[in-house]
């Protein structure tokens, strides 16, 4: 018994959705854009993967009456996609770079272009296309599709390498976004040749589509530029905006493909006309992005799949066909690319990451083949060879990229060392980690009674996902007021700090975080803290990455309403951990006269020697200490009674006697995390590098009378 259509259909995106994130965790350990993902996950549930091990599973799943379904939905995603892409293409990013990009640009066309129409002249058209297809239709095809190159995929590995801003990623986005314009005019050229009965048909649909671009531009790119300042000036983005928005992105769909230049055309096209000023552009890639890309764009890719058969690639022969399209491929456009940037001047080492970057094809060159299969262009089998080839320059893209430009060489571009020029000890610095909003005035006010009136130096990160990366200049972003570190630098003005905000784009977050703080000299790494979705522990995942390879003390701060703080609980057995947290415990008393209990924890197996630490770093004739002693089996439940009279924060360090260790997956539960009646500050120190700062801030006070600079 099969199930209805609509079951059927929503069991389809189920699969397709969860498959491709699934698959999109490991591109991105791999370092891979998610596209990579997407594209696999749909070749493995078509015939090439599920159809060859469990043929039943896969008729049931995609039966060939679904297939009218799944290609209507995967065309309005392509359509809100390539909408999304004509967005993004901003002319700012031509300023500048217009000689060099137009030369690298025009080469990375021409080169492949004519090798690819050259091949197809050549060998393929004999071995690989029907006698029906025109062979003029059939070269033209080839030439475009070798010389697609990825605007998206391309944008979001400059982003995630935070190479957008430097020399190369200027020169490399702007050759996309000539590229992308000039090989759409191609393919719509191309287009409406195939579909024309005859050259007259052709020279007219060329007529009315250059009819409909001067159209558009000259009288629906004034509109659109009167709204976007409406927007922007009044009442901002409403529904009957939203509305308005996309009944003109369907008309201008509409129209192309009654034209013969296809719909794709058309939504590209309205996209590039909407002014990029204003936040019109931004305020609705915002709106669409996740519908179009997470929900409607897996089902363009699963159906791409299941039209690729690599089945077909049965002989030896194929094989080799198949590589030499690749290496034609990566020629023309890596070759052509790198000698064009290296003709404009570039370093030889600048010109070839150019070229690594233009030789990138993902999605936009899956749009193109599925066009030229739907057309009946090409065959099912060479429609296998070039997806393959557009997997392979799409995944060699990262590693080659990661060659050219290692990350350590970005990281020092990017994240200059601060240098004191002062006399005396470097200023007390902490480096406060925001991952959402609500995290940051907690942490305000934790760093305000770190540092009291002390000179200190007290940056903010926020460090974005690259899927919300964007991709106009940092002079034009958002500033972080208006962002996640809003909260944050709100209640540090507040409270008289004086807070240095940082915000980029990360695929590695753990890593980016300590290379900041080493850029930084920071003293403290404070992270922030929400509820996991699915583990037990707040020591998973990111805060996990960072204890186990921090050179000094992090801090994990569970913020419930900190605001001041007066009276701090120090549970202590005597690891290194604990050290730490006596040290910042002694740093909150010193700069904001905070009231500390150090609750010694003791049991029958002994324990003796951490009453003496606790008197070497706070001595007897300081005031504002109390050492409570206590006798208990299970040192968590001990805290966690001290913690119910009344204290604004317990200072814990990390370690297994408090129910705290750093895990990768936090599979346990942390009683004391989750049973804590007030904020929570869990500190980590390196177990390869004892606690000796809080001694050498000893040394330093005995020897000059003045209050140390860290601890």
């Amino acid at each position: 018994m099969h199930t209805n259509a609509l079951t059927l259909l929503l069991v389809q995106l189920i699969v397709i959705i969860g498959l491709s994130r699934l698959i999109g965790r490991g591109a991105r350990w791999l370092g891979q854009p998610l596209v990579i993902a997407e594209v696999v996950a749909g070749i493995l549930l078509g015939p090439s993967l599920l159809g060859w091990v469990a043929p039943g599973a896969m008729e049931w799943l995609f039966p060939a009456s679904s297939m009218p379904v799944l290609k209507m939905l995967s065309q309005v995603g392509l359509v809100l996609f390539m909408f999304l892409i004509g967005l993004e293409l901003d002319p700012k990013l031509l300023k500048g770079r217009g000689h060099a990009s137009v030369a690298i640009s025009h080469t990375s066309i021409i080169v492949p272009f004519a090798l690819g129409a050259g091949a197809a002249a050549l060998w393929l058209y004999r071995s690989l296309s029907d006698p029906a297809v025109p062979f003029s239709s059939f070269v033209l095809f080839m030439g475009v599709a070798m010389s697609i190159t990825a605007f998206p995929v391309l944008a979001r590995i400059l982003t995630e390498r935070g190479l957008l801003q430097s020399k190369v990623g200027t020169v490399a986005i702007a050759c996309a976004a000539v590229d992308d314009v000039t090989a759409w005019c191609l393919l719509a050229f191309v287009v409406s040749i195939v579909r024309a009965s005859s050259l007259a048909d052709a020279a007219l649909t060329t007529v009315f589509a250059m009819l409909y671009i001067g159209f558009v531009l000259v009288v629906v790119r004034p509109f659109l530029a009167r709204l976007g300042a409406r927007v922007a000036s009044r009442e901002g983005l409403t529904q009957n905006v939203v509305a308005g928005t996309l009944v003109l992105l369907l008309v201008s769909a509409w129209v192309t493909e009654l034209i013969g230049i296809h719909a794709l055309f058309g939504a590209f096209l309205f996209g590039a006309v909407i002014p990029k000023e204003g936040g019109l552009a931004e305020a609705l890639a915002e709106r669409l992005e996740d519908v179009a890309v997470v929900l409607l764009l897996p089902v363009f890719f699963a159906f791409s799949g299941l039209r690729t058969q690599i089945g077909l690639l049965d002989s030896v022969e194929a094989w080799m066909t198949c590589g030499v399209i690749i290496l034609l491929a990566c020629v023309g456009k890596f070759g052509g690319s790198t000698v064009a940037a290296r003709l404009t001047g570039m370093g030889w080492r600048e010109a070839g990451a150019v070229g690594v970057l233009m030789n990138t094809r993902g999605l936009m060159e899956l749009i193109v083949l599925n066009l030229g299969l739907d057309l009946g262009v090409i065959s099912p089998q060479l429609f296998t060879m070039m997806v393959l080839m557009a997997l392979v320059t799409t995944f060699i893209t990262t590693p080659l990229l990661r060659w050219f430009y290692p990350t350590e060489e970005l990281t020092r571009d990017r994240l200059a060392p601060v240098t004191t020029l002062e006399a005396g000890p470097a200023p007390y610095s902490v480096l406060m980690c925001v991952s959402h909003g609500q995290a940051g005035p907690g942490m305000a006010s934790l760093a305000r009674a770190l540092v009291g009136g002390e000179r200190a130096q007290l940056h903010a990160l926020h460090l974005v996902p690259p899927e919300r990366a964007s991709l106009r200049p940092d002079a034009e972003r958002s500033p972080p007021a208006e962002g996640a570190l809003a909260p944050l630098l709100g209640r540090a003005e507040k409270l008289g700090l004086a807070v240095r905000p940082l915000s980029f784009v990360s695929a590695e977050p753990a890593a980016d975080i300590l290379r900041t703080a080493q850029a930084r000299r920071a003293d403290l790494v404070l992270l922030g803290w929400h509820k996991p979705l699915f583990s037990q522990t707040v020591l998973g995942g990111t805060v996990h990455e960072v204890m186990e390879a921090a050179s000094g003390t992090v801090a994990v701060l569970v913020d419930r309403g900190l605001s001041d703080v007066k009276r701090v609980l120090v549970p202590f057995i005597g690891s290194s951990h604990d050290r730490a947290a006596l040290g910042l415990a002694r740093r909150l008393m010193r700069q904001s006269g905070a009231e500390v209990t150090v609750l010694h924890v003791t049991s029958d197996l002994g324990g003796g020697g951490a009453r003496a630490q606790v008197e070497e770093l706070f001595p007897s004739e300081e005031g504002g200490v109390r050492l409570k002693v206590v006798r208990h089996a299970v040192p968590d439940e001990a805290a966690l009674e001290e913690a119910r009279h009344g204290y604004d924060l317990v200072v814990v360090g990390l370690g297994a006697q408090w129910g705290l260790e750093d895990r990768l997956f936090g599979l346990h539960r942390e009683r004391i995390v989750r049973d804590a009646p007030g904020s929570l500050l869990v500190v980590c120190h390196p177990e390869a590098a004892p606690a000796v700062e809080v001694a050498a801030a000893e040394r330093e006070e005995s020897s000059s009378g003045a209050m140390p600079a860290r601890s």
